[in-house]
């Protein structure tokens, strides 16, 4: 959103963020448009030598381009997503203009550690001497808060809580789906990303902007009406409620923590009592903390496990029986090509179909649809890709 906002803004806007979906250009943007894959082989070239010297992470790698990249473009400002956690992180080695933490919540745990106040601690570490803070989501946990409020005083760092700002009269869901806001600063505007989830964001990006504007960057009340109706179109995004096809509905969403499923399946909930039956496919990576996960799933469901065609998948085996413990009953299936084959045979005009629970999941299934519809063609050519590539590895 905040990259969307400042392009039209007219600012020249560099994007890193990650996971990539389909594409790994997608984790590098400059104004919406990808890196060119010429420029990620030519970079590897010319820094092959100290690469191969000193064996960083790929994540490692990964940023250095970014910032190379965004120099090359001579970007304006550019908006850097952590990777994981923060006081270690690769991207910690900038000096922002602006950090934002948007929530808390349990992922990562072997890295960050096993208690929300310990990954609090590690997502605090992106907080730098006197450099304004934006608090996405902690106000109803003041064990949280005060981590932020001691490092931040700390570090002589103004901080803001989102959550505290009340930056919006009114929030309504309009008939489509869409959510419209009234912001006392920027006017009415539509957001063009769905989901409840997008309330907070909403919140959590106009309290970044006001403090953005408070540095002297000019962003008119115009560009971020414009801005938000076209978050989408404006940087690429995908994966986020993403409408895949519409009879039988199938949406994406690639949400794959507690805290994203608090607010995910209210809203499948609402979404499935227009609908005869609630499928979903569903798998997660082995890091989740997956006992916290399945219990909000929802239960009046039919369910399709599945595991992503990555070495990180948890084995479907072991979701399917996890998921029976919690109640959640369903057939188990090794690829998420072999999944959506079965579900989309099964389901009639009138289902709602949910595809989700890690990126992964979201990246295996999204060539599998074109233009709005599920396509079997596709099916078969993702097989044979996945044969050579095997054969070559």
């Amino acid at each position: 959103m905040l990259a969307a906002v400042l392009r039209e803004a007219k600012y020249r806007v560099g994007l890193y963020t990650s996971p990539h979906l389909v594409d790994f250009c997608e984790r590098i943007r400059v104004n919406g448009k990808k890196i060119p894959q010429q420029y990620v082989v030519d970079f590897i070239e010319r820094h092959r030598v100290v690469i191969e010297s000193i064996k960083p992470s790929f994540f490692e790698v990964t940023s250095c381009m970014a910032f190379e990249f965004f120099r090359h473009k001579k970007v304006d400002i550019a908006i850097i997503e952590a990777g994981l956690g923060g006081r270690l992180d690769s991207t910690n080695i900038i000096r922002p203009k602006l950090s934002i933490i948007t929530n808390i919540s349990k992922e990562h745990t072997q890295y960050l550690g096993n208690t929300l106040i310990q990954i609090a601690s590690e997502k605090a570490g992106i907080i730098k001497s006197h450099v304004p803070v934006v608090i996405g989501e902690a106000v109803n946990q003041p064990e949280i808060c005060d981590i932020f409020l001691n490092k931040a005083s700390e570090l002589q760092s103004p901080l803001f809580f989102a959550e505290e700002e009340q930056r919006l009269l009114n929030v309504r869901q309009q008939k489509n789906g869409k959510l419209e806001f009234h912001s006392p600063e920027f006017g009415r505007f539509v957001c063009d990303l769905e989901g409840l989830a997008q309330r907070m964001n909403v919140q959590t990006v106009l309290t970044a902007l006001r403090q953005l504007r408070e540095l002297r960057v000019k962003i008119p009340p115009k560009s971020v009406r414009n801005a938000m109706g076209r978050v989408a179109e404006l940087t690429g995004l995908m994966g986020r409620w993403q409408t895949l096809q519409k009879e039988p509905l199938v949406i994406c969403d690639t949400g794959h923590n507690a805290g994203a499923w608090e607010h995910l399946t209210p809203q499948l909930m609402q979404k499935a009592a227009s609908h005869l039956h609630l499928r979903m496919v569903i798998g997660v990576a082995n890091d989740k903390d997956i006992d916290a996960i399945l219990p909000l799933l929802p239960a009046n469901a039919l369910y399709y496990f599945t595991q992503a065609s990555v070495g990180r998948a948890l084995p479907v085996e072991t979701l399917a029986a996890k998921a029976r413990q919690h109640g959640l009953l369903g057939t188990a299936y090794l690829s998420v090509n072999e999944t959506l084959e079965a579900v989309m045979k099964e389901a009639s005009p009138g289902d709602l179909i949910f595809i989700g629970g890690s990126n992964f999941i979201v990246a295996d299934a999204l060539p599998l649809f074109q233009d709005g519809k599920f396509r079997k063609e596709n099916l078969r050519k993702k097989d044979r890709d996945e044969t050579d590539s095997a054969t070559e590895t």
